[in-house]
């Protein structure tokens, strides 16, 4: 090798979600994906999260493109984030593309980015990157691997994936392409970790449609399916399923909405247009005709499954006899929104089906069989686990040596650690700065993690405001007015604030014009009438 390939995963390693990496060879820079992560229950107020991408911000010259493996937005959705910061062409599938284009038209305000789309079977080169996309099997359409010849040598890229045999959409993985990559030498495998730690093979989409059938037949009212909007596979299993119970279909939630349409134009899906109304023309028919497909199945407040749980719809309402299906695995860090929705589906009088409980979800990632059977295929020097917490990325490291990749050619890393491959085996660099990035509103980046725990400890015991009149002199020259929220209720706690504005006025006195000391001691004094510790604020007026 005359130079180094450098490796530096920016998303996706240590965690579910956000997935993006970096092929660094000489000046020459190509992304391999730019997804978003949903926050989980303790980051209060925030929209979404997008990888620490500073690292690329003093390279933009270097960057020559950004490649898609599919159209799930843990993979996509940061994309419109990215373009602002550095304009390269996206290469993407047909679906993705899409997809992607919506998403970057709303966000970028008109502004044109390259969309290059292809195909498996595709062969281009981006530099000195020769890129050779393949058929995965995941689940949503077009899915893909790559392969990426480099001048130090081949990597495989293999993102979300599951080797489905018998898959109710499009064809099984390009198992010959994979054989034939392996044949011209590996030098480094990248592959997905998320179920690393599930034994055996990721059961086939094809054992869904007899439950489905007998979910429908034992349906007494309306069903509701609750699915990713991307999940196109199971929104088609849902179609077909209802036809044959003589049902018509509604589809509700924009992202649904929108996903399918574009899945229907693009040929993935098909829907009979008479089957197929609007959500208004639905709710006139009788219970036992319609079948609804939602979102929802991570217990999001504001999607259509949450607002249903908490009688927050406008245009139905859960009712007795009515079927809730959640046709989706629950996110790691997602259980309780889940069950928390699941038990007031069941408050409102739904029967509700779930994974734990029915067979109505298979995964669309690789067990463990699955990924010894991808590192037997390819046969790499080296192997990088991705997309995956850190146990999951240790589970996968076990495996690989499982089947003969030696310790020493894996490289377990997290988000930021980069790796140079070089004669004699991996090395593994200095950790670099970054971090999460926080979407919240039109604000991106602002929020840290000390305003993250300045809301936890609002959202745990309120706030305890104080405005104090002062002379010219600092001193106290009124009563001060307190406000406070989430700690007491005025009505009944007359002698705590009384105590609390005598706290707060002999320290005032004591130290004129200044806040912190009476801070302190209103604190104190807070904790020990309560034991609880609010957030105090004084304001001198």
């Amino acid at each position: 090798m005359n130079s180094r390939l450098r490796i530096v995963p920016l998303g996706g390693l240590g965690e579910i979600g956000k997935n993006m990496t970096v092929l660094e060879y000489g000046e020459e820079i190509i992304i391999i994906d730019a997804g978003v992560m949903f926050p989980e229950s303790d980051m209060l107020g925030v929209d979404t999260i997008i990888p620490d991408y500073d690292y690329l911000l003093d390279k933009k010259d270097r960057v020559l493109a950004v490649l898609i493996t599919h159209g799930h937005w843990d993979h996509i959705g940061a994309l419109s984030h990215l373009m602002k910061e550095i304009d390269v062409p996206i290469y993407t599938s047909p679906l993705a593309a899409r997809m992607i284009r919506k998403d970057l038209n709303e966000k970028l305000k008109g502004r044109e980015v390259d969309l290059i789309i292809f195909k498996p079977g595709d062969t281009w080169k981006i530099g000195s990157f020769l890129i050779e996309p393949f058929r995965a099997n995941h689940s949503i359409p077009d899915a893909l691997g790559f392969g990426i010849t480099t001048p130090a040598g081949l990597i495989v890229h293999m993102s979300d994936y599951n080797f489905d045999q018998t898959p109710v959409f499009g064809r099984p993985p390009d198992f010959a392409k994979l054989a034939e990559l392996s044949g011209r030498g590996v030098l480094c495998l990248l592959a997905e970790s998320t179920n690393a730690d599930k034994p055996g093979w990721t059961r086939s989409e094809a054992i869904l449609p007899p439950v489905y059938g007998r979910i429908f037949d034992e349906a007494p009212g309306r069903i509701i399916v609750a699915t990713f909007s991307t999940l196109i596979s199971r929104v088609q299993l849902v179609v077909d399923t209802a036809i044959k119970h003589g049902r018509k279909i509604a589809i509700t939630g924009r992202s649904m909405r929108e996903n399918t349409k574009i899945a229907r134009e693009l040929g993935y899906l098909k829907i009979p247009d008479h089957v197929l109304l609007d959500i208004k023309d639905a709710m006139k028919l009788p219970p036992e005709e319609i079948v609804i497909v939602a979102t929802g199945t991570q217990g999001e407040q504001f999607a259509v499954l949450g607002r249903l749980a908490r009688g927050r719809n406008r245009q139905f309402d859960i009712e007795e006899g009515d079927t809730v299906v959640f046709s989706s695995h629950t996110i790691p860090g997602n259980e309780e929104p889940v069950y928390r929705v699941i038990n007031m589906l069941f408050q409102r009088g739904a029967d509700v089906y779930y994974e734990q409980i029915e067979d109505v979800h298979v995964s669309g990632h690789a067990s463990q069989e699955e990924m010894k059977l991808l590192i037997n295929l390819v046969r790499p020097k080296f192997l990088i686990p991705i997309h995956g917490e850190l146990r999951h990325l240790k589970q996968h490291a076990k495996l690989a040596q499982q089947v003969g990749v030696p310790a020493e050619n894996i490289a377990v890393v997290e988000n930021g650690t980069p790796i140079e491959l070089k004669e004699g085996g991996l090395e593994i660099g200095p950790r670099i700065p970054g971090g999460y990035v926080f979407v919240d509103g039109a604000s991106v980046g602002e929020i840290d993690w000390q305003v993250m725990r300045e809301r936890e400890k609002l959202a745990q015991n309120g706030f305890f405001f104080v405005f104090v009149p002062t002379d010219s002199q600092g001193k106290v020259d009124g009563i001060p007015q307190i406000i406070t929220r989430g700690f007491v209720s005025a009505k009944g706690e007359e002698s705590l604030l009384e105590g609390a504005i005598d706290v707060v006025t002999r320290m005032v006195n004591k130290h004129p014009g200044r806040a912190h000391p009476a801070e302190q001691s209103l604190s104190h004094f807070l904790f020990t009438e309560t034991g609880r510790r609010p957030w105090v604020q004084i304001r001198m007026t």
